[in-house]
Order: C-alpha cells, then structure tokens, then sequence
C-alpha cells in the first residue's frame, strides 16, 4: 500500500483527487491546499474545491499559508509519503520538501511541456492560436515545469473552445493519465525522459493588462483573445469611459457585413447577422457581453438597450 500526499488547490485538481482516493492500492494520507479565501462582494470565506471534496471523502486536509514552513515540512515528513502528487497547488515547493517522499513527485501540468510552463497554460494556449494542448504528467524539480516527463497525453483544442471547456476537459484528462503512469512511476517501471531544450515557453499569470481587447488585431487573434480569457477573468473593453465584458463571440464572414467603412472597435446591428465588431482585417459577431455594474446579457439585449445606430469601442488598452 503507497502512501501518498496530494497537493491541489481549483477545480482542475479535483478529478486527480478523486481518481487516487479511489485507488486500491494506494492510501491518501494528507491533502494539502490553499487557505480559505474571502469570495465575492461580500467577501465570504470561502474553502477551495480541494478542500471540500477531501471533506467530503473523509480526507485529511492541511492549509498552510507557506508550504515550506519548518513546521509543515516537519509534518510531512511524519506521514512518510511514498509519493506527493500535485496538480494546479499554487506555490512552489522547496527542495527539502521534494526530498521527503521515497519514490518522489508527481506534477498534473496542463500542457504538452515544454510548451507552456507556469501558471495559465490552458489560457495561453488559446490566445496563442494552438491547434491542441494536452496533459503531461512530470516529476517535480526545483525548476519551474522543467522536470522530466512521465506521461502525456495530447488534447486537440476545439474552434469554439474557451477556456472553461477546455478546462474540464484537461482535467479529466489528468486524472486519467495519472491513474495510468502512477503504477509504473512507484514501480520503477516506468523511467521518466528528459524534457527537450527546444519549443520552451512560458505560460505567465494573466494580468488585468491582458484582459483590453485591441480591435486593430486579426480577426483570429480578436477571437482567440475573447474565448481564451472566458469564462476568467473576461476580455475587456471600453464604451463611454466604462469597461465591458466580451464573454463570447463568433466569426462571420465579411460579405455578409457590406463595403460600407468601418474603424477597428466599431459597432453595428447588421440585419440578419446581429451585432458585429470591426476587428483589423474582418468582424466578429458578439453574442454575450456584459456592461460595467450590470449582469452578463446578449449582446443584442445590450445593443438594443443603449439604444444607438453604432458603437465605438476603444480600440486598445487605456489602463492596467
């Protein structure tokens, strides 16, 4: 029987949990999270997913602030982990803390690494324009992402995926082909293989600066950029000094829009199509956005509620 601590934090990390905890031949004995944060306008504390499945399945649950604290590290090393197995945790771990289990780390990753290392690799995906994405389960180094690889599964990335779609899939994903390379990994089975030094690039947070829509972009680009950023944090733009949200969005071919010039950002209710947006080089049909204090809606519930012939948008980013 393995031992193993599981390290998770969102919701990407709750099908792994539940895939070990059910395992036979293995015991999950701690789960280890992110604190309770303060959620919404009201700011009510509020227990990450992991948390509340590892509850649920009778779990053990710790919630350091700072995972490599003397003290955690000296109670992970009481529970004598064969393995520690993380999936979207949140901080990095220390060396010391690598050191303890006996057969090692395993990391969920949701990319083909090396492409996409760090922190939002399912958005960046996306809003780069991949034709597919995957899951690669890998042993942990100090290094961010780098370590060697024991397992990947590719993932092609739908046309109409977003990143909430894409999400649930990967996660699934993960578990899936964690449950498959775990008993070789504790075996020795299975060895695991360098990453290649070349096609490295990094997944960095997504910053508020990265949410402004700049309408100049191709149309491709504009699209990508919007269903890469839903359903979080939401692409963004600005209408009367006032931020709007482009939660989804279509492609529609230009002729069916007319010659009459239009400037990046430009709005129209075009009969038969609804309500289309001048990108650099076409326009994309917008179908849910939501204005600034309000709820998300239609966009032809907002159009027809502002009650203009056209709408410019700002073009590019104004603030951060």
């Amino acid at each position: 029987m393995y031992r193993v601590v599981f390290m998770g934090t969102p919701d990407f990390a709750v099908p792994s949990l539940r895939a070990l905890a059910a395992r036979s031949d293995c015991v999950v004995a701690a789960v280890v999270t992110q604190p309770d944060k303060p959620v919404g306008r009201k700011r009510v504390l509020t227990p990450p997913p992991v948390k509340r499945v590892a509850q649920e399945l009778g779990l053990s649950v710790w919630q350091p602030q700072k995972v490599g604290a003397d003290d955690v590290i000296n109670q992970l090393r009481e529970v004598k982990p064969d393995v520690i197995v993380t999936a979207a945790y949140g901080q990095l771990l220390p060396q010391r803390l690598l050191d303890i289990p006996t057969r090692g780390c395993l990391n969920v990753h949701a990319s083909l690494l090396p492409r996409w290392r760090g922190a939002a690799p399912i958005h960046r995906a996306i809003l780069a324009g991949d034709a597919e994405t995957g899951v690669t389960i890998m042993e942990m180094v100090r290094a961010l992402d780098a370590g060697p690889i024991v397992g990947v599964e590719k993932v092609a990335i739908a046309e109409d995926d977003n990143v909430g779609t894409l999400h649930d899939r990967l996660a699934e994903v993960g578990a899936r082909l964690l449950m498959q390379v775990l008993p070789g990994y504790l075996d020795g089975s299975i060895t695991p293989t360098p990453q290649p030094e070349e096609g490295v690039t990094y997944a960095d947070r997504i910053l508020r600066s990265d949410e402004f829509v700049d309408w100049r972009r191709p149309t491709d680009a504009v699209y990508n950029h919007i269903r890469g950023l839903s359903p979080w944090p939401g692409a963004v733009t600005t209408w009367n000094g006032l931020d709007v949200k482009i939660w989804a969005a279509e492609r529609v071919p230009g002729e069916v829009i007319g010659s009459a010039p239009a400037e990046p950002g430009q709005v129209r209710n075009v009969a038969g199509v609804g309500i289309c947006v001048r990108t650099g080089d076409g326009w994309l049909k917008l179908k849910q956005v939501q204005p600034s204090g309000k709820r998300p809606m239609s966009a032809d519930d907002w159009f027809r509620g502002i009650a203009a012939e056209t709408v410019q948008f700002q073009a590019s980013e104004v603030k951060a």
